[in-house]
């Protein structure tokens, strides 16, 4: 068994710190951005109640004015600055027909644009922000200092970034291991769920390699430094994430060019509305009236609403049931998924080690509860991973725990003590199989051939073997095992359903574990032994044949991997920090059956959306039709302007029922 992590008050020493959330919530509301937002939508709810109920326009008009200010100030800056390199940006276009409005008395709907667009704008910087933040942070796992040994054997503490290749450093017990390299001294137990996955800490000795940023168990390690700061794992893991975001925000450029040219166009039809009958002989106000009127309905606030209200009303559906879908984008990305992958253990899995099996060597007078009372006795000490999956499973089946006394624990073999009278061991079958001193040495070894046995068996099955033994003589063998998610199975069968392909298992498991648990899951494409870059590698691999990837993940090795994944979705409780601000979704209940679910309630409103562009489309052709071809009254204007508005924004808010939701958790792929 492997052996103890650092305990008590050692362990609370070398834990992460919490995150504050209370701080990032502080300096999320300190981004420009969001203060200038928040300030134009306050503004905009208070003067919006006001004109309704016919207060004077002294009192409104001053607050729309300060909306426009607030809110469009910086989309309008930045405009003006794309102006200068002759590039005609379309928030600085809703700034020009927000004033157009107002100019002819439409301070509403002007507002209404500007309140839209500087809460878009939020919105992305806090995206932004909250990733940035998650990356740096990520670097903090590796300990900027290390204790380098000499070459005359003294040890002197240096930065880490100094640390050369072929250089010896000393992990102390409960230490983060400073630089990837190869254990050249010591044996211990390391924790490197934050590289690879493993749910449980691996047994390192001579030879074996380590990570920067992984923790160190009970044993002191000597380790020679393979690489330079800048080319471990864990700073490859930051590099690969934003390589990937920022390969992702290129595919936005086709929505740039589109806007441009709508732009270019409105602009040019505005002011050859107004210049070309004024040089015809028309009268000014006319044809300021004209060209404002063309300028209101051919704005195009109802397309922005067939779009927005749908996904926004779908990602608060989504919401309420426990799925926090970050932006409009990220929603209506969801349904086109074509492919999921899922991580391993946090995902499909809880993460939690737990007691699967006893095994009982043939002709034990002992029975599997006696048997797991001693164990769950002698393991009662150790916080280890393993020892608190004995312990809790002989807690649940109400066992007495008989007292130990001379407890004893060996750095990646296990643990021992006296209870009864009695030396009661449990470690790895490495260690105490074929070493019985205090017994029959003929008739122990029976029964280390037949232990031998039930841990190939168990070990076989994905399960880590527990050798259990009283007196130097094998007694039982413990299997244990992550726990599955209870609602991965019918996840899996429904996504497979939706998606018409069978997700995939991408984990940094072992090959067994993950066959074993792929195949309680339905799961039959499985890729095991994966490092953060080999999961990115796949993915890609994927999306270069056309596939649009949805993977769902939890630590801060498959933070690259959701970041490069067409749509990345983390769990919320198990996730790491990284893994949630990389993430597109975040499913804040680790409920699986979600995921589908969001895929589904994702498809019904891209829909909508369809049908809301169709509605808005037709009727801002036929108003600026009429207003090219006749003379279209700015009231006739105005009332069918808002009135495509009120009609596509209440179909978008269909989203926003619960019937909806239950659609998508029960309808497969005919939501």
């Amino acid at each position: 068994m492997s052996s103890l992590l650092a305990t008590g008050p050692e362990r609370a020493a070398t834990a992460t710190p919490p995150v504050d959330r209370a701080s990032r919530r502080f300096q999320v509301f300190a981004l420009p951005e969001v203060r200038w937002a928040s300030t134009a939508l306050l503004l905009f709810l208070v003067a919006l109640p006001l004109q309704l109920t016919g207060a004077p326009v002294w009192i409104w008009g001053p607050l729309y004015a300060a909306v426009y200010v607030t809110g469009g100030w910086e989309p309008g800056w930045a405009g003006l600055q794309a102006l200068r390199e002759k590039t005609l940006d379309v928030d600085l276009l809703m700034v020009v027909a927000a004033i157009g409005a107002a100019a002819i008395g439409q301070a509403l709907d002007g507002a209404l644009l500007i309140v839209i667009f500087a809460t878009s704008g939020a919105l992305e910087a806090v995206a932004t922000h909250r990733t940035e933040q998650a990356v740096r942070g990520l670097l903090d796992l590796a300990p900027e200092r290390a204790t380098r040994i000499t070459a005359d054997g003294a040890e002197e503490l240096v930065d880490a970034v100094a640390l050369a290749v072929s250089d010896r450093i000393l992990v102390r017990p409960g230490e983060r291991i400073a630089a990837d390299g190869q254990v050249i001294g010591g044996a211990s137990d390391v924790d490197q769920a934050t590289i690879t996955g493993e749910p449980l800490p691996v047994s390192k000795t001579f030879g074996d390699e380590v990570f920067a940023g992984t923790l160190n168990g009970t044993g002191a390690l000597t380790v020679q430094v393979d690489r330079v700061a800048a080319d471990t794992v864990v700073a490859r893991i930051v590099a690969m994430v934003e390589e990937a975001s920022a390969t992702k925000a290129r595919t936005q450029l086709f929505i740039e060019k589109v806007e441009q040219r709508y732009s270019l166009g409105m602009v040019v039809a505005t002011v050859l509305l107004f210049v070309v009958p004024l040089l015809a002989g028309a009268a000014f106000q006319s044809s300021l009236l004209r060209a404002m009127t063309f300028m209101i309905v051919a704005s195009p606030c109802a397309v922005v609403l067939a779009t927005m209200p749908p996904l926004l009303a779908a990602m608060a559906n989504a919401g309420r049931h426990g799925v926090l879908v970050k932006s409009a984008v990220v929603m209506e990305q969801l349904g086109a998924t074509t492919r999921v992958a899922f991580d391993k253990t946090g995902t499909l899995t809880e993460g939690r080690p737990r007691l699967a099996d006893i095994a009982v060597v043939p002709d034990e007078i002992l029975d599997a509860k006696q048997i797991l009372a001693l164990a769950a006795a002698v393991e009662n000490p150790s916080e280890h991973p393993l020892a608190r999956a004995v312990v809790t499973a002989a807690r649940d089946a109400g066992l007495h725990l008989p007292p130990a006394t001379g407890f004893a624990a060996t750095p990646g073999r296990g643990v021992s003590a006296l209870i009864d009278g009695h030396r009661v061991e449990a470690g790895s079958p490495g260690h105490l199989l074929g070493h019985s001193p205090d017994a029959d040495a003929g008739a122990n070894a029976n029964a280390d051939s037949d232990t031998a046995t039930m841990v190939a068996l168990m070990q076989e099955s994905g399960q880590t073997a527990v050798v259990v033994r009283i007196d130097g003589r094998p007694v039982a063998v413990l299997g244990i095992a992550d726990r599955v998610r209870p609602a991965a199975p019918h996840a899996v069968a429904r996504i497979t359903s939706l998606t018409g392909a069978a997700p995939i298992l991408l984990t940094g498991d072992n090959a067994a574990a993950a066959r074993r648990l792929a195949l309680e899951v339905g799961i039959s494409d499985v890729r095991a032994g994966l490092l953060p870059q080999d999961k990115v590698a796949a993915v890609r691999e994927w999306e270069s044949a056309g596939q649009n990837v949805l993977l769902v993940g939890d630590g801060v090795n498959d933070a690259p991997a959701l970041a490069a994944a067409h749509t990345g979705v983390a769990m919320g409780r198990a996730g790491s920090d990284l893994a949630l601000d990389t993430a597109d979704a975040v499913i804040m209940r680790d409920d699986l059956a979600t995921v589908p679910a969001v895929i589904a309630l994702s498809r019904r409103a891209r829909r909508v959306v369809v049908a809301n562009l169709v509605i808005a489309s037709i009727i801002i052709a036929g108003l600026v039709t009429w207003d090219l071809a006749g003379t279209l009254p700015l009231p006739l204007g105005v009332l069918g302007h808002e009135g495509s508005t009120v009609i596509v924004g209440l179909n978008g808010l269909r989203m926003l029922r619960k019937s909806m939701w239950r659609k998508a958790m029960t309808r497969g792929a005919a939501a």
